[in-house]
């Protein structure tokens, strides 16, 4: 029986309703495809198996990225992960590649898929227009998966595309197969809100790859579940990584866009994160607002609307609240996974979790 996402359970994050999907893609244009490998199981043999990863990515319109970037720019809590592009990011303050997700040392294969993709609907991207510098994050699904098999390739980034859709599958899928958050298992989780600015309606919208945290730190709705559920004995070197992006339509440049990404960290931290000495903690925001396509703009001046600072407090509450509940359904939706070696992911006991926060007044 399929497991239930937080919402659909009676939990409530924060006060802002959600979109109609409660998903990154509540955001107009916003698609996730995922490609999931699994196969094999027992004693790890390096290049054949077991395998547990996979690859997910997040189209953030339907048209061309390349010759229609997003506004765009990231975050970081702490620094022990890699974000593929982020010096363009950082310099332009634009987007112009899908973005990938993956497991940590198959980057390179995700990024050589990507580029592939750019360059079938550009012929003369790396020619007379501009390279391909490709976005790509990551986190270490090494406890599950044979990682050094190196088993993403290229091809599974063209099918992850082929498979993106506004309705987006949570937990064990894509990039999310072989990760595990606050020692349960996790994986891929979204959420949205809405937000009204004077008038004006936004969205919102958070997707996680969580792979992060201790059991003892998880907190749901401020109640303790991690030391009040029954410890489920998975031992890592570290506490891994996390990678959350935020997606919205609101009209923000690149300076807002990394003060949005800065408060999805708080939305981690309200599930229990400290963001651990070997996490890579990544956010990275963009808007679907104000693109325009880069080789077609008349002359040389563009004009663009903007949101004023003072009024933007309401999409720091949408960040941090679905951010939060974005985990916790990566929690929700994850099935228990034995990978390599028969290491076990145990799966959030959901029953023992609810009844938990009955008791603390938690559930609507």
């Amino acid at each position: 029986m399929s497991r239930p996402r937080a919402r659909d359970a009676g939990v409530r994050i924060g006060t802002l309703p959600p979109g109609r999907r409660n998903s990154i893609s509540d955001v107009a244009g916003v698609k996730v495809g995922h490609c999931t490998l699994r196969k094999g199981e027992g004693k790890l043999v390096v290049g054949e198996g077991p395998v547990r990863t996979g690859v997910t990515v997040v189209l953030p319109h339907e048209g061309d990225i390349y010759r229609r970037p997003v506004k765009g720019m990231y975050d970081a809590l702490n620094g022990c992960g890699a974000l593929m592009g982020a010096l363009q990011i950082e310099e332009f303050g634009a987007i112009d590649s899908p973005i990938g997700l993956t497991s940590t040392i198959s980057v390179p294969a995700v990024a050589e898929g990507l580029i592939g993709h750019i360059m079938e609907g550009n012929p003369l991207a790396g020619v007379d227009e501009e390279t391909i510098i490709p976005v790509v994050s990551e986190c270490d699904d090494s406890h599950l998966n044979d990682s050094r098999g190196l088993h993403v390739r290229p091809e599974h980034v063209s099918r992850a595309i082929s498979n993106a859709t506004v309705s987006v599958e949570e937990g064990s899928v894509g990039a999310g197969t072989g990760m595990i958050c606050h020692d349960f298992k996790g994986g891929i989780g979204t959420s949205s809100r809405l937000v009204s600015v004077k008038g004006d309606e936004y969205v919102i919208g958070v997707l996680v790859l969580s792979n992060h945290g201790d059991r003892q730190d998880l907190l749901i709705d401020g109640v303790p579940v991690g030391r009040l559920v029954e410890a489920p004995g998975v031992t890592r070197t570290d506490s891994s990584s996390i990678v959350t992006i935020i997606a919205t339509d609101a009209p923000l440049d690149a300076r807002q866009l990394k003060r949005l990404a800065k408060r999805a960290g708080m939305g981690l931290g309200m599930t229990g994160s400290c963001a651990g000495n070997g996490s890579g903690d990544i956010m990275l925001a963009f808007t679907t607002a104000n693109i325009h396509d880069k080789y077609q703009t008349e002359g040389h001046i563009i004009t663009e609307r903007l949101l004023v600072d003072r009024e933007i407090n309401p999409l720091f509450r949408g960040t941090v609240d679905a951010t939060a509940e974005a985990v916790i359904n990566s929690l929700f939706k994850a099935d228990t996974e034995t990978g390599r070696d028969d290491h076990v992911a145990p799966a959030l006991p959901l029953d023992d979790t609810l009844e938990l926060l009955k008791t603390h007044g938690r559930l609507s």
